[in-house]
């Protein structure tokens, strides 16, 4: 997690935003459940994904704890995922979204993908625009997807992709590693 991605001093939007940990889930499950209602993830499945390797989650507190969102995401190759991406109603249009969603392409880069893929209810207007404005693309419709009429719309954008600590650097000519 980079300095500009975390802090303990509360950003310009009054959240502070740090990496979940596992007395975060049974309260993130809570929102998730607000937020997302029966297509919410259940706290085993953010047990699971906080141990995968190659996944990443970050919480979004005001200075006093209350918790305002949350992300995850999950690198393998050049492939990235948004797994998970949800802000508070009261804390919604004040950037947490951009925020959260920068600590996701964040990760994708530190860990080499060049692509990072998400799913979105296509009737879901804020977050569309949102991912819009980060340079997703649509690449599919899947009909269906969150229940009859609720279409999830499949997006990717390209990441500036930066080695994964301790990989050999790419070769300014473009020459493969050693």
């Amino acid at each position: 997690m980079s300095a500009s991605t975390c802090s303990s001093a509360p950003s310009a939007g009054g959240w502070v935003l740090a990496p979940m940990r596992w007395w975060d889930v049974a309260e993130v499950a809570r929102l998730e459940a607000d937020v997302f209602g029966p297509t919410a993830w259940s706290a085993e499945l953010f047990w699971s994904e906080l141990a995968a390797a190659g996944r990443a989650f970050w919480t979004a507190r005001s200075p006093g704890g209350e918790l305002l969102g949350y992300a995850g995401a999950a690198a393998a190759g050049a492939d990235a995922d948004v797994q998970t991406i949800a802000t508070a109603p009261a804390a919604r249009g004040r950037g947490l979204g951009d925020a959260l969603l920068r600590a996701c392409e964040e990760h994708a880069a530190r860990l080499g993908a060049t692509a990072l893929l998400l799913e979105v209810e296509a009737g879901n207007d804020p977050a569309v625009r949102l991912y819009a404005r980060h340079g997703f693309e649509q690449l599919a419709r899947r009909r269906d997807y969150y229940g009859p009429g609720a279409d999830a719309l499949v997006l990717r954008r390209r990441v500036d992709a930066r080695p994964a600590p301790g990989s050999p650097a790419p070769d300014p000519l473009g020459a493969p590693p050693a």
